[in-house]
């Protein structure tokens, strides 16, 4: 046995397994039993702006797909779909895909600051207006301190002020609108080249100052003392050879005509026997050196 029923729709129950599917920078939403040939709304709040928007939607079988454009990145969302007869709703929260970080950050280090560069945004966000800016932070880990620089239009920023001995993290990010909810990604750069000293005002300039007031010294006392050690050493030289040249004049013989060194072999008993000097003839010339 068997028998046939026909099924009425209920236009009182809400659709069912609404879904958003993520599509670039605009959003998909997907529900299945929805009543044929009927009118729903759609309705979307923007819980930063604090406003609400309402699209109409026609459906022609079971499932709806509906594409909704021009969402604010990093912004967040409240989405209602119904019938247009104001019966029961299905809802979901949403939020949007926030900007990417800008690109190319770098750091040029200058006499008494530096300068953070970056890419326009503007060059792969086409949702962003230069208008909207940057705002740079800046994370000292030796103080454990992160503190709010501000914000440009450009395409760099000037810091100033950094401390020797501290490690710095610069960050860069489209700028946060409505109460700090709608902010772009951060693009981050540590910044570790000012080395160690004295907690003072200071750039690198300022150690490769104090660098050359210690090596400047250091090589002119260097070269102060080889001075002195050639000084001495040519003293010295002068010494010996005039101490030879007194030395040899001593052992002069005028009958050969040359000095007589003795290589110290011949040296011994016999010389304690040989009779001792103790005069010149006079017709041995004396030899004054």
């Amino acid at each position: 046995d068997y028998v046939v029923v026909k099924m009425i729709p209920d236009n009182r129950l809400p659709p069912r397994h609404l879904h958003a599917v993520h599509t670039g920078k605009t959003f998909d939403f997907f529900s299945t039993h929805f009543l044929p040939l009927q009118l729903y709304a759609v309705a979307v709040k923007d819980l930063v702006r604090k406003t609400d928007k309402i699209y109409k939607v026609k459906s022609r079988n079971s499932t709806v797909e509906y594409t909704i454009k021009k969402l604010e990145p990093g912004g967040k969302y409240h989405v209602i779909v119904q019938l247009g007869n104001m019966s029961k709703e299905s809802s979901m929260k949403i939020n949007t895909v926030p900007l990417s970080a800008p690109d190319a950050l770098k750091i040029i280090t200058e006499n008494d600051h530096i300068l953070l560069f970056w890419k326009s945004l503007a060059l792969k966000e086409s949702n962003f207006n230069e208008s909207r800016g940057y705002e740079i932070h800046m994370f000292d880990s030796l103080m454990n301190i992160t503190a709010y620089l501000g914000n440009t239009t450009d395409n760099f920023f000037k810091v100033s002020n950094l401390k020797i001995g501290h490690n710095y993290s610069f960050t860069v990010q489209a700028r946060c609108l409505y109460g700090e909810q709608m902010c772009g990604e951060p693009a981050t750069l540590l910044y570790d080249e000012l080395g160690t000293g004295a907690d003072s005002s200071a750039t690198k300039s300022g150690r490769a100052t104090d660098v050359a007031a210690i090596v400047v010294p250091v090589l002119f006392l260097l070269l102060v003392t080889l001075g002195i050690g050639f000084v001495v050493l040519y003293m010295r030289h002068r010494r010996l050879q005039n101490s030879f040249t007194a030395f040899a004049n001593s052992h002069y013989s005028s009958r050969l005509g040359s000095a007589i060194f003795s290589s110290g072999d011949d040296l011994g008993d016999e010389d304690d026997e040989a009779p001792m000097i103790t005069g010149f003839s006079d017709d041995v010339p004396m030899v004054i050196a």
